[in-house]
C-alpha cells in the first residue's frame, strides 16, 4: 500500500478535526448523563468534577478515518484485513475500558480481559507474520507479546494522572512510530500511527490544562493497544537483533518509566501496585515545586527526546547505533533514579 506524503498528511489532518469536533459533542453527552470523573478519593488530582468520554470521540474519530482511508485504496480487502486486526482487539479493550469507567471495575477483572486480548493480538500478529521482531520461539513470542500488550495497556492508563500528560506523550510516540515506519516504507503502519497522532492532538485541545473532559480507561486502553500494537509491528534496520529491540522501548520509555517509578515506589511502601496514588511522574514534579502545566510539557519534552534517541538509533550506523542506545537508557536510569527520590505526597 503505497501512500503519498499527501495522503498521509490529508488523514492526519481529518482524524484531528474529526476527534477535535466529536470531543465536545461527547463532552455535552457526559454532562447530560451525569458521567464524570469525581475528586472523591486521594488519588485524584483534580479539584472540580470533570465529564468522561473524551475516549469514545478518539475511538470514533480513529476508526473512522482508518476505515476510509483504506476504502478508498488500491488493495481494499488485502488493507481492511490488516487494519481490523489492530483496530477489533483496541475496540474491544476501549469498550472494557468504558465499562470500567462507567461501573469501576475491580482490578482483576481488568487485567483478565487485558491478558485475553493480548493473547488474541499475540495469535493474530504470529499467525500472520507481522512481528517486526520474532524470536524465532513461537511460545517466546506470544509470552513477550502478551506482556508487552498488558504492560503498555496499564502504562497509558497509568500515565493519564494530569490534564493533557497522556494525550500529550500518545500524540509525540505516535509521530515517532509514524516516522519510522514512514522512512521503513511500512505504508500501512505509517498511515494508521499520524491517524493516531491526530486523533490524540485533536482531542488535547479539550484535555489540555484545565482539562473540559477526560479520556478515561476508555481511551487509554484503546490507545494502549494501538500503540503496542503499532510499535512491535515495526520492522526496523538495524545492525542487531538487541537493538531492534530496543526501538519500541525507547518510544514508549516515557509510559513505561512512569509505571516503572510507581511500581518501585509502591513495593517500597508496602502497597498495592493496583490502587490509585499520587506518586507518578507528573505528581513528583509537581511536588518538586513545578506547576501542573509545566509539569506536563517537561513530560512532553522527555517523550519527545526519546522518540528521537528511537529514531536515531534505527536510521544511525552500527556505532552510531550504539552510542545512542546506550545514551537512552543512562537517561532513563537517570531518571528513575531522580524521580523516585522525590517524596510523595498525599494531595497536590
Amino acid at each position: 500500500m503505497l501512500i503519498s506524503n499527501y495522503q498521509y498528511l490529508a488523514v492526519f489532518t481529518l482524524s484531528f478535526i474529526v476527534v477535535g469536533a466529536l470531543t465536545p459533542v461527547m463532552r455535552k453527552v457526559a454532562i447530560k448523563n451525569n458521567i464524570f470523573d469525581l475528586p472523591n478519593s486521594t488519588h485524584k488530582s483534580h479539584a472540580i468534577p470533570t465529564p468522561y468520554l473524551g475516549g469514545i470521540a478518539i475511538m470514533l474519530g480513529v476508526v473512522l478515518v482508518s476505515l476510509l482511508a483504506v476504502l478508498l485504496s488500491t488493495d481494499v480487502l488485502g488493507n481492511l484485513t490488516l487494519l481490523l486486526s489492530v483496530l477489533i482487539p483496541a475496540l474491544l479493550l476501549g469498550l472494557i475500558g468504558l465499562w470500567d469507567d462507567l461501573k469501576s471495575l475491580p482490578a482483576y477483572p481488568r487485567l483478565f480481559a487485558q491478558s485475553a486480548v493480548g493473547v488474541c493480538i499475540s495469535i493474530i500478529l504470529i499467525t500472520t507474520g507481522t512481528v517486526g521482531n520474532p524470536t524465532g520461539s513461537i511460545v517466546l513470542d506470544v509470552i513477550l507479546t502478551v506482556i508487552w500488550i498488558v504492560g503498555i495497556c496499564n502504562s497509558i492508563n497509568f500515565f493519564d494522572n494530569m490534564d493533557g500528560g497522556a494525550a500529550g506523550a500518545v500524540a509525540f510516540s505516535s509521530l515517532g512510530i509514524a516516522f519510522l515506519a514512514w522512512n521503513l516504507e511500512q505504508s500501512l503502519l505509517a498511515g494508521l500511527a499520524l491517524v493516531t497522532a491526530g486523533a490524540t492532538f485533536g482531542f488535547l485541545i479539550w484535555n489540555k490544562s484545565p482539562a473540559k473532559i477526560y479520556m478515561g480507561d476508555a481511551g487509554a486502553l484503546f490507545l494502549g493497544v494501538l500503540l503496542a500494537t503499532l510499535a512491535i509491528r515495526l520492522d526496523p534496520i538495524t545492525q542487531s537483533r538487541a537493538i531492534s529491540l530496543s526501538i519500541p522501548l525507547l518510544l514508549l520509555a516515557l509510559p513505561i518509566l512512569d509505571t516503572t517509578t510507581v511500581v518501585i515506589s509502591r513495593l517500597r511502601r508496602g502497597i498495592s501496585i493496583f490502587q490509585g496514588g499520587q506518586d507518578h511522574l507528573s505528581h513528583r514534579l509537581v511536588n518538586n515545586g513545578l506547576t501542573r502545566k509545566s509539569a506536563v510539557i517537561v513530560l512532553w519534552l522527555l517523550c519527545v527526546l526519546f522518540v528521537v534517541i528511537a529514531n536515531l538509533v534505527s536510521m544511525l550506523p552500527f556505532t552510531f547505533e550504539v552510542i545512542f542506545l546506550l545514551l537512552g537508557a543512562i537517561i532513563w536510569f537517570a531518571l528513575l533514579i531522580w524521580f523516585l527520590k522525590i517524596p510523595v505526597v498525599k494531595k497536590i
